[in-house]
């Protein structure tokens, strides 16, 4: 009775084929993620959350065209529906799982540099570049399950590329120069920078492009790569973050050159004790700038500090202690100023 009914109905067995090929198909998926969530609670890093993020919408849809599979293949359509029902399946599961593999080389790749320490800079330019790779791969194995010849795609891709490249003179120049500035790394993210016309800030990002570069102020600057790697660039992070710091301090000729020097150096060393980023080491140096100012004697108090953006408090601390003592010890700070001495002419002597 059961196979007559089977017979009468043949959607039946396909439909039933289906529902349990999915079943046990979310059943698996349903372990395997559970066994990630618990491997991911063990490790320290966000990867791993990241990767089992992204391996959950794409995981569905992978057990939906399995069961699919499974009920297409008994089924009792024609030859020829099996034939194109297979190949659009195919085509799905070949694009999901390219894109799939795209979005983990990416996540990995970060995840390998941040925990091994490794000096590779991971920007925008290098993360398209791998899943650039991985999309062009999996197009090319999709064309070849739909029986496309993929060596005559190749062999006018070559031809086209030639009058495309001449054509896009300009973005491939900043694609190349993105390209010059992630293998020499003059400037890396995250590097604090000053560019030849005066605008500074923090690198964000490197694209196929543009550089991003985030300004003191909060606004980005956004420069062309083939301008960014023709122009000059000051790297406060390279070869390393810690930096020197001059600051000019002038006092009246009267003064104690000793006694300023000690005074200098110890409200220095006074100041790295409540600002964060003042180093005391290297320690503080004084110099007296060579030659004499019009009014006063100058010197130069020179501190270290962690980086850039350090300076910035540290200045703001050392000039208000210096100012203060200065001001306890009765050291003047004089203003600018010209002595001009009048000599009187010697004229006719007066008649009698």
């Amino acid at each position: 009775m059961v196979t007559s009914w089977l017979q009468w109905n043949p959607f039946i067995l396909p439909l039933l084929v289906f529902l349990g090929g999915l079943v046990a198909a979310l059943l698996i998926r349903k372990l395997l993620l559970v066994a990630l969530t618990r491997w991911a609670t063990k490790t320290a890093t966000r990867v791993d959350d990241l990767v089992l993020a992204t391996l959950r919408l794409p995981s569905l849809l992978w057990g939906v065209v399995l069961a699919l599979y499974l009920a297409i293949g008994l089924s009792s359509l024609d030859p020829n529906s099996v034939f194109y029902a297979f190949r659009i399946l195919h085509a799905v599961l070949i694009l999901s799982v390219t894109w799939t593999a795209a979005n983990l080389a990416a996540l990995l790749l970060r995840g390998v540099v941040d925990r091994l320490s490794l000096e590779i800079p991971i920007t925008g330019l290098t993360v398209g570049i791998l899943k650039g790779t991985i999309l062009t791969v999996g197009l090319l194995i999709f064309l070849s399950s739909q029986g496309i010849a993929i060596t005559p795609i190749l062999t006018a891709l070559g031809i086209g590329g030639l009058a495309v490249a001449l054509g896009l003179q300009e973005t491939l120049a900043n694609l190349f120069a993105g390209l010059h500035l992630l293998i020499e790394k003059p400037i890396r993210p995250g590097d604090f920078i000053k560019l030849e016309s005066g605008e500074e800030g923090q690198v964000v990002d490197i694209g196929w492009r543009s550089t991003r570069i985030r300004m003191r102020p909060n606004n980005l600057i956004i420069i062309p790569n083939s301008k960014l790697a023709q122009s000059r660039i000051v790297n406060y992070y390279y070869p390393e973050k810690l930096m020197a710091v001059p600051i000019r301090v002038s006092v009246g000729y009267g003064a104690d050159p000793d006694r300023i020097e000690r005074i200098l150096v110890e409200e220095a060393l006074s100041a790295a004790n409540a600002v964060p980023g003042l180093l005391k080491e290297p320690s503080p140096n004084v110099q007296l700038i060579p030659g004499f100012g019009d009014s006063s004697l100058d010197f130069t108090l020179t501190v270290h500090v962690a980086e850039y953006n350090d300076q910035f408090p540290a200045q703001h601390e050392i000039r208000k202690r210096i100012l203060a003592r200065f001001r306890r010890e009765g050291i003047t700070i004089p203003y600018p100023q010209q002595v001009v001495h009048l000599h009187p002419q010697p004229g006719p002597s007066p008649k009698a």
